[in-house]
């Protein structure tokens, strides 16, 4: 019996897999869907499909950069527009004023600098048309990113996968190691790349646009409506994989403001492996998540005819990613072998070139295909931080009928043989006879494309990596709550926490001392010493014209976003307590009064070209609520001092609210940080316990300040 066959008989004593509310959001329909394997391709066809757009284009990424080469195969473009991303979506929204194009990109953290365009919004925003708009969007917990990789064309057509439009991503499927094309920016050549995205129209692609829009709503607060029916925005020289299909819609968010957390993507997972009967395939950049591996051994152990194709890159480079990551997949596949099941397991990596002299390939994709039933495409790896900590958006058919289960094969064909270097049909057809995914892997040995044994070697991670592990894959994110729970034992919880002390320690340690070095190695060990500082500002003091010298400081720092903390501390600590809290209230108010009448003269519009659409969110945080938001907001700012003083003048609160909102904001904040000023400074002196212990309160004041204001906040979030 075929493996086709088996696969069609099966299905019918089947119920479906994909269920709504348990493993995917949505199941739309979509007349025409087609996997674009590799960037050439894919950044060839959205290029087309883009230049078709009529209305709308929403782009949701991970990464987004304008120096992007949006070309094929051929590494050349074939229309008058030009080739990097930024200016090309410039020159379409010059074309057609009425194309709003809106670019959703992670406000990343400082870890991946060095991989991502420094200062994205200036290309992206700035010296662009006014109907590109950017905004960084960093509405997720503590710890967590958003890794959605998504395009939405006037609500018609979507892609979904792997892929972001940014820098060393672009490859063919030849994977050519001499292919001179394959640069960066600063042209340095980068190792063979593979990814996969989806392309889908019809109710699945404005289910997408639907999800896209929520996103773009809650980090900008700013509702955009579904797009008319606006044409056909499909490239007409591309022909669909799978025509008049399902599409289910998986989802990763983890909970924010008090909401519930999504996690249809591991449980598709396990429906996935629990459906199959002779064969898992799976691409994936990570292997960590130990349910799945557990999962995948009790399905093995389950069914004696069930082969795995695991495809992952031959080894993680970076010094974290080896403590983590290849870490986790030792672990991963340690629970196969300990399972019993290793030898219906394969874990190996794409190489192309000739035996000794061949060059890895870089695998990115997000890939799942279970017999000819079941093809999955998507931005979630296998890792604990795609289970419930990330934003992931995965794709995924289930076959229904003999061109769909066709399809599923064809698409199998097509990612194997690119590996193999084997015919696509060819591998089609040994899959058919032989219902062995081994078998078909070797049909290619003589290529110069191969999947090689992959050999991570060692045992498991010890303790300490363990720790590290728990930060950099977690399986939820750290609240803030929880987090400042982990390094402060407040008790009455119980913790669900996996860092462990050992964590703690090292922060502690690693914060002192960089701290240390700071002061020891930085123009900052002049003002180390207090006789230094009292020279520097003890002279003041008895200046008669001190208090407008200290109002005019706080008035031009506050214009330049210093810190008003920092004054407010070093006022105190140089003038004492009681003149000090005088001057750091008049600096205060003074500076935000004069930053408000900045933004009503410079207006709204300005400040929205210039800062993007995340000022919604400050100006209806301060607009809602008149003068206990505005005192909220200075009590646990939304945004740096400066800026949400702009927004209220550009807005035109009135001033009355937001300078008695402002003073009641403001005031314990005054107070406290007088008093640890006062202090400090007194204890570089004369060291004294009653000070510490001064300092200590007020820290311990603040601290209070900020629970209760976090669940004040929590409380008007839920009711909104």
């Amino acid at each position: 019996m075929s493996a086709h066959d088996f696969s069609r008989e099966e299905k019918s004593e089947k119920t479906g897999v994909l269920k709504p509310s348990r493993n995917v959001w949505r199941v739309e329909k979509a007349a025409r869907a087609r996997l674009l394997v590799d960037a050439a391709h894919y950044f060839e066809t959205l290029r087309a499909a883009m230049r078709n757009a009529r209305h709308s284009i929403l782009v949701v990424g991970w990464d987004i950069d304008s120096r992007t080469r949006l070309v094929g195969p051929s590494g050349k473009v074939d229309d008058d527009l030009p080739e990097t991303f930024g200016e090309f979506i410039a020159a379409l929204a010059r074309e057609n004023p009425e194309l709003e194009i809106k670019l959703l990109l992670w406000d990343y953290s400082v870890i991946y600098a060095m991989e991502r365009e420094l200062l994205p919004v200036v290309p992206l925003r700035w010296n662009t048309p006014r109907n590109i708009d950017l905004c960084l969007d960093d509405e997720i917990p503590v710890g967590a990113s958003h890794h959605q990789k998504i395009v939405v064309i006037d609500d018609c057509l979507a892609f979904s996968g792997g892929l972001d439009i940014t820098v060393r991503r672009w490859d063919t499927p030849a994977h050519d190691p001499a292919n001179d094309l394959r640069v960066d920016p600063s042209d340095e050549p980068y190792k063979p790349f593979h990814d996969v995205q989806m392309m889908v129209d019809g109710d699945a692609a404005a289910a997408l646009g639907e999800l896209a829009r929520r996103r773009w709503h809650r980090a900008a607060c700013e509702e955009l409506a579904p797009v008319p029916d606006a044409g056909d925005p499909w490239p007409e020289a591309v022909d669909p994989h799978f025509t008049g299909t399902t599409i289910g819609i998986a989802r990763t968010e983890p909970a924010v403001n008090g909401g519930s957390a999504v996690r249809e993507i591991e449980t598709l997972f396990r429906d996935m492996i629990a459906a199959a009967e002779r064969w898992i395939y799976i691409e994936n950049q990570f292997l960590t998540c130990t349910e799945v591996a557990r999962a995948l051994a009790e399905r093995l152990g389950e069914n004696p005819d069930l082969e795995v194709l695991l495809v992952a890159p031959k080894t993680h480079e970076a010094w974290l990613e080896q403590q983590t990551m290849l870490a986790g997949r030792i672990r991963f596949m340690e629970i196969i072998r300990q399972a019993g099941v290793a030898d219906r397991v394969r874990l190996v990596y794409p190489a192309v070139g000739r035996e000794g002299g061949d060059v890895d390939v870089m695998v990115h994709s997000k890939v799942m295909i279970v017999d000819d039933a079941l093809l999955r495409v998507g931005s979630a790896n296998l890792c604990n931080r795609s289970m419930g900590t990330d934003t992931e958006c995965d794709l995924v058919i289930e076959a229904s009928d003999e061109a769909s289960r066709a399809g599923v094969l064809d698409a199998l064909g097509r990612l194997l043989g690119e590996h193999c270097g084997a015919d696509p049909e060819k591998i089609v057809d040994v899959l058919r006879e032989s219902g062995s995914i081994f078998t078909a892997m070797e049909c290619g040995e003589a290529s110069e494309h191969r999947l090689r044994p992959i050999s991570d070697g060692g045992d498991p991670p010890g303790e300490a990596f363990t720790a590290i592990e728990s930060i950099a894959d977690p399986g939820r994110p750290i609240a803030s709550g929880e987090h400042f729970a982990d390094i402060v034992d407040l008790g009455g919880e119980e913790s669900h926490s996996r860092f462990s002390t050992f964590v703690k320690v090292v922060t502690v340690v690693l914060f002192i001392v960089a701290l240390g070095l700071l002061w020891r190695y930085t123009p900052l060990s002049e003002y180390a010493q207090p006789d230094k500082l009292r020279e520097t500002f003890g002279g003041m003091a008895d200046n008669p014209f001190a208090v407008i010298a200290i109002v005019a400081l706080y008035v031009i720092s506050g214009f330049f976003a210093f810190p008003v903390t920092v004054l407010i501390l070093v006022t105190a600590g140089t003038f004492g307590l009681w003149p000090g809290l005088l001057y750091a209230a008049l600096g205060s108010m003074s500076s935000a009064l004069a930053t408000y009448g900045a933004g009503r003269g410079l207006g709204a519009r300005f400040l929205r070209n210039l800062i993007g659409p995340r000022i919604n969110r400050i100006s209806r945080g301060i607009g809602e609520r008149g003068v206990l938001a505005i005192a909220t907001i200075r009590l646990v700012p939304v945004a740096p001092f400066m800026l949400v003083n702009l927004v209220a003048g550009a807005f035109r609160i009135p001033v009355i609210d937001y300078t008695f909102g402002t003073f009641i904001g403001l005031a314990p904040g005054i107070v406290l940080l007088s008093v640890m000023g006062d202090r400090v400074f007194a204890m570089l002196e004369d060291p004294s316990l009653i000070d510490l212990a001064i300092v200590v309160g007020a820290l311990a004041l603040w601290i209070g300040f900020a629970f209760a204001l976090q669940k004040l906040i929590a409380r008007w979030r839920k009711s909104d």
